[in-house]
């Protein structure tokens, strides 16, 4: 793949002009397919949302501005933190709606973009489709790492517990026609994709943050991962820009209408519950059109298998959710990828071996909604 920037050649001068017109011709004289290149006509990176916490006091730049670690005085000093960090592209002959992707829990927008084993992920498949593309770190995240609050980040060695609640395999070893490459380059590049919090995880931070981004870019469609995904639902309450949600393997915070509200759903390790909330809220949800999507390795009857156990539970509250939406006028599409002739999938379709087909799926559903 080429990524070509795309400038407008009225703002460059000359001699900028010539240099772009060389390197043009020395890429295709390489014989690189017009087809692979991805030519991107804007791109940027801002921050979204956010606080500013202020000492008490008056700062005094003579006084208080020599950098001491060992005693640093704070005294009258702001800290801007809380924010999402948002990396955009938009590629040329852009279509209307963009596309904004957030991650799941211990991740980071690195979920979106190359895979662990190096192909392209959602964000260059989508672009390719010409959609503007939006990756979001959200609050005390990845990029967006700067907390108001202090934490302590834990230096556990949890490797394997992950392996096993992300589907991968059971222990060490991969399930046998699993879709993640078993290449070992690979899984150490998808653990040391994982992120730590760098302050207390705040669900409402992290909603005023993307509603603060949709305000900003207007009408878009939102895709979460996993702990995003009720978010999501969270977020679409509070943001009409919202227009429609696909949502990877959602395993919280379903939001039901009062009154309607299912019971926890046990599993081993723990039981998962749902939110109420006022139906003038969720119906909110039934104006938009929304698809939800399970990978494989999901058992429908209770397993010893803590790691299967949890999204046994999140499919069937899933399920629920699907039927109480729709009853109520909703569009909502639950796509077990099994249940499609996609098999083998880990909770993380869009980093699969075959993401290109879970991400053509996505596009046809976007097509037949009229979101394209």
């Amino acid at each position: 793949m080429i990524l070509k920037t795309h400038i407008k050649p009225k703002t460059l001068s000359s001699p900028f002009k010539g240099i772009l017109l060389l390197l043009s011709f020395l890429i295709f004289s390489c014989g690189v397919q017009h087809n692979d290149e991805l030519i991107i006509e804007k791109q940027g990176s801002f921050t979204v949302g956010g606080t500013v916490k202020k000492s008490p006091g008056t700062f005094d730049p003579v006084e208080h501005g020599a950098f001491n670690p060992a005693n640093q005085s704070t005294q009258g000093q702001t800290l801007h933190g809380d924010h999402a960090t948002v990396l955009f592209q938009h590629p040329v002959n852009s279509r209307e709606l963009p596309l904004v992707f957030w991650h799941g829990f211990g991740q980071s927008m690195r979920t979106w973009q190359t895979t662990p084993d190096g192909r392209e992920g959602f964000q260059s498949i989508f672009l390719r489709k010409r959609f503007p593309v939006y990756l979001i770190d959200q609050p005390r995240r990845g990029l967006s790492g700067r907390s108001t609050e202090p934490t302590t980040i834990s230096a556990g060695t949890d490797d394997q517990l992950w392996f096993g609640i992300f589907r991968l395999g059971l222990g060490t070893e991969f399930y046998e026609d699993v879709q993640f490459s078993k290449d070992p380059e690979a899984l150490d590049q998808f653990f040391r994709q994982m992120t730590p919090d760098t302050g207390l995880l705040n669900i409402e931070l992290n909603i005023d943050a993307v509603s603060a981004l949709f305000n900003k870019i207007g009408p878009g469609v939102l895709v979460t991962h996993s702990h995003s995904g009720g978010q999501g639902w969270l977020t679409a309450l509070e943001n009409d820009n919202i227009k429609a949600i696909a949502s990877y393997e959602p395993g919280s915070n379903f939001v039901f209408p009062e009154g309607e509200v299912p019971e926890a759903i046990p599993y081993l390790g723990g039981q998962l519950s749902a939110r109420a909330v006022p139906m003038s809220d969720f119906e909110k949800l039934t104006e938009i059109p929304i698809i939800i999507y399970y990978g494989d390795y999901i058992p429908e009857e209770e397993t010893q298998n803590p790691g299967k156990e949890q999204w046994r539970a999140a499919l069937t509250m899933a399920r629920k959710w699907t039927s109480i939406v729709n009853k109520h006028g909703g569009d909502v599409t639950l796509v077990p990828l099994p249940e499609i002739g996609m098999k083998g999938n880990t909770h993380f379709p869009m980093s699969d071996l075959n993401n290109q087909e879970v991400a053509e799926h996505l596009f046809e559903w976007l097509q037949e909604k009229a979101l394209d």
